[in-house]
């Protein structure tokens, strides 16, 4: 057993032996002060969860995953959503611009088109694209999406609300775009790419450091920039022709010269995210560097860590470092021995798997592994791999009953199924 995870009680150690077992590992590496699993540090300004989980019953070990939806032609998947409008549709976005639907049943075979932006989407790199994909929860009155995507010439990334064609429902009107944000990129890589409304109705956005390696313009720890952070705005009150507000409870609106729209930061590549449906938690995955990913539950004004930090540990080990004094630690990280880039998922709210209810359920893209998190204001926690498959991983997805599914980069959509 690594040291790592016998520290992180991945096996169900008590959380008083985590604690001093964290103590020895991290001190020795320069590592200042965490938060980690609900224990709050002396000098850490965030405070741990207050909310607590359901009730515990032990996860099945081993889990098998069943293709859905096999007959759909698809291609390069990034996202998978099903808005609360009461047609029963599933809508996924690919890569290169396109957005498609098909009705929510066990026999659908085809897809139709909603919308094409693919002139205006840039994938020329492999972490650019279509990359995010959001329905408001009044989508069934105001009939409008927002998109995530990389654009060129300047590299850039865009956030845009559409409009369904007045004549067609079945469609969206390519020419309705109404840019709510640009962030510029200074490199192809690191673009983050999730949105989200969050249950507060505001539109979340992750946001990488900017790419290239190591985060050389430091835009993780600067909060005068919108990269390398989670941005949290508001696209409903928009008054006097503006795309969007700050809200004003955000926690760096009155810092001089910092970002209003910053929720929280220190993010490498907070590739996906995803709010709990039951208690509003929010579940950050932040794909590392060299060394360990992380899954963070992030809260308001959160700095998590990058680039002083690596997961748990100094990112340059070899010279130590001063964690900065209001980081959190990762609440899940795991080494390059078992995965190289993590897929964030959701906590699992649905009834076909009712051993899974309150397990946050995640996976890497390299790997293919699956796991499932519980953690508890009880005094354990627990971290099991649920399935080991070949799928490349690029997101996870959540329909309206709280159903999961697994979204594969080229090998389509899939579910979790417990073994008989």
């Amino acid at each position: 057993m690594r040291p790592l995870a016998h520290c992180l009680g991945l096996f169900g150690y008590a959380r008083e032996d985590i604690k001093s077992c964290l103590a020895n590992l991290l001190f020795p590496l320069g590592v200042s002060t965490f938060l980690f699993l609900g224990l709050a540090c002396t000098d850490s300004s965030l405070s741990p969860r207050t909310t607590t989980s359901p009730d515990w019953t032990e996860p099945p070990t081993q889990m098998q995953i069943r293709q859905v939806f096999d007959e759909l032609q698809t291609s390069r998947l990034t996202n998978l959503v099903q808005p609360e409008d009461g047609l029963n549709r599933i809508y996924i976005s690919e890569q290169s611009g396109r957005i498609l639907w098909f009705a929510k049943t066990h026999d659908s075979s085809q897809t139709a088109l909603f919308l094409d932006i693919t002139n205006r989407v840039s994938d020329r790199s492999n972490e650019e694209g279509l990359l995010g994909l959001a329905f408001p929860d009044n989508f069934n009155t105001s009939q409008k999406l927002y998109v995530y995507y990389s654009a060129a010439n300047p590299r850039r990334s865009v956030v845009s609300r559409f409009a369904v064609d007045q004549d067609n429902p079945d469609i969206a009107d390519s020419s309705s775009e109404e840019i709510i944000l640009e962030i510029p990129q200074p490199y192809g890589n690191h673009n983050g790419g999730q949105i989200a409304f969050g249950p507060d109705g505001y539109l979340y956005i992750g946001l990488g450091d900017g790419g290239s390696r190591s985060d050389p313009k430091g835009n993780g720890q600067d909060i005068t920039t919108l990269l390398g952070s989670i941005l949290r705005i508001d696209v409903a009150q928009v008054p006097g022709g503006r795309n969007y507000t700050v809200p004003p409870s955000n926690p760096f609106v009155d810092i001089p010269g910092a970002k209003g729209e910053i929720w929280a930061y220190g993010f490498r590549n907070p590739w996906r995210f995803s709010f709990d449906k039951k208690t509003g938690e929010m579940w950050v995955a932040d794909v590392g560097q060299d060394a360990w990913e992380e899954v963070n539950l992030v809260l308001k004004g959160g700095n998590y860590g990058w680039n002083v930090l690596e997961g748990h540990v100094c990112y340059k080990s070899h010279q130590g470092c001063s964690a900065p004094p209001d980081a959190a630690a990762p609440l899940i990280v795991y080494d390059h021995e078992e995965g190289c880039s993590v897929t964030g998922g959701y906590v699992y709210r649905g009834s076909q798997l009712p051993n899974l209810v309150g397990t946050y359920i995640y996976g890497d893209f390299c790997s293919g592994t699956i796991w499932g998190f519980r953690d508890s204001t009880a005094e354990t926690a627990k971290n099991t791999v649920l399935a080991q498959t070949d799928l490349a991983i690029t997101s996870f997805g959540q329909d309206v009953e709280g159903e999961l599914y697994l979204v594969s980069q080229d090998q389509g959509i899939y579910q979790l199924l417990e073994l008989p």
